[in-house]
């Protein structure tokens, strides 16, 4: 679930207007490596939720929404001689008036539109009883938005789009549909020979993470966005990407030796992320509840991670649990479950294991039910009743022993 809204948005509708004239239209999906919990150390003071963040992931992931909307994606780019114009006002107003209203967003997210959505465009498309889904895909794929946002995905140089030469427009759109991860990989690759110098490439290395997060290997994840930042430090893809690998127990473990500076480099990543997403700009004529309620779902990407880092902070070190840590650990986590309208429950499950090491039990076992009720069918539902289970008896303990 990590990454979908923002992908979703910022990629689709950030590069629609850079790339169309090209023939390309991006899309992509995020996704999780799993791990064989057999591996796992019990000395650590969070083993056990390192095997939940080791192996439960892969069930749980929008992996299949992502590759559905890729396929989408796919079938728009068979053709790239006979891409799609972007669709006019009148068009867009012709299809909402003649009762196909339904399909007019989806329209819209497939093909853009020409022109940004005013006041006096909004009240006419409500006149025709266009559905709030229509007004809101209208809004996104406007030429000021799209403009904006590509703007931030190819750095903060103005000039980046400009930049963009015809001929990567077609390797680029194999990048953006390839569902293959290892193909993926070699285009990836094959791309960054061929045009070293692209604004594209920042990107191109996303979808590289991307890929090799898909085969489980954290270290190639983690190499791939080091190289995107490089060229694009603001790439909000890539920071999301990276601040999800960096606290995970098989790569920390890899890495004994800088476990705290790859932590706080986490961190960094985390709050300059955050920083990121305050900088989405706001849709026209976009209410200030409508605009905040969409910032908080960008938000909450990175506060689980950032709690993640935080709670790894607090109980893996040499000199027993870090209160001041947990407190942190506590605060991002539970700001990632309350800021989502769907809440990852690897995010739930861990506000559930800092309860847990704070001692808070009634508050820990909902915190396991919410992991176990949005990850029904996945081995977190177990984990998450086992925990409740253990939290349960803990509580009888500390009753018990205050009589």
């Amino acid at each position: 679930m990590r990454l979908k809204q923002i992908l979703r948005v910022v990629v689709t509708f950030g590069l629609t207007g850079v790339l169309y004239a090209q023939s390309s239209q991006p899309q992509t999906q995020p996704a999780m490596q799993p791990q064989d919990p057999a591996a796992q150390s019990n000395a650590h003071p969070g083993a056990r939720c390192d095997i939940v963040r080791d192996d439960y992931m892969a069930p749980i992931t929008s992996t299949q929404k992502g590759m559905l909307n890729q396929a989408v994606m796919r079938r728009q780019l068979e053709d790239q001689t006979k891409a799609p114009a972007l669709m006019t006002e009148k068009e867009v107003m012709r299809d909402v008036e003649s009762g196909r209203a339904e399909t007019v967003a989806k329209e819209v997210h497939e093909r853009g539109v020409d022109f940004d959505l005013t006041h006096g465009t909004e009240k006419k498309l409500r006149k025709a009883n266009a559905s709030d889904e229509v007004i809101e895909a209208v809004r996104q794929a406007g030429p000021k938005v799209r403009a904006q946002i590509a703007k931030m995905i190819l750095g903060p140089s103005s000039v980046g789009a400009q930049n963009v030469r015809s001929e990567e427009a077609r390797p680029f759109s194999a990048i953006l549909t390839e569902l293959d991860a290892d193909k993926s990989i070699k285009l990836v690759d094959d791309f960054a020979k061929r045009y070293p110098d692209s604004p594209l490439l920042s990107m191109v290395y996303s979808f590289g993470a991307n890929a090799y997060q898909q085969k489980g290997d954290v270290e190639k994840v983690v190499a791939y966005t080091g190289r995107s930042l490089q060229l694009n430090p603001d790439n909000l893809t890539s920071l999301i990407l990276r601040i999800e690998m960096l606290p995970m127990p098989q790569y920390l473990r890899s890495h004994p030796a800088d476990r705290t500076k790859i932590l706080q480099e986490a961190e960094n990543d985390a709050k300059r992320a955050l920083q990121l997403t305050a900088q989405i700009p706001k849709q026209p004529y976009e209410s200030d509840a409508q605009y905040q309620k969409r910032l908080d779902g960008f938000a909450s990407e990175i506060y689980g991670p950032l709690g993640t880092v935080h709670l790894e902070l607090a109980s893996g070190g040499p000199a027993g649990l870090d209160r001041g840590e947990l407190a942190k650990a506590e605060k991002e986590l539970s700001s990632a479950v309350s800021s989502s309208a769907n809440p990852d429950p690897r995010d739930c499950y861990r506000l559930g294991e800092a309860y847990a090491l704070d001692g808070k039990w009634d508050d820990a076992i909902q915190a396991f039910k919410k992991a176990g009720g949005l990850g029904q069918g996945t081995l977190i539902k177990t984990y998450a009743d086992d925990q409740i289970a253990q939290m349960k008896k803990r509580k009888a303990q500390d009753a018990m022993a205050s009589r």
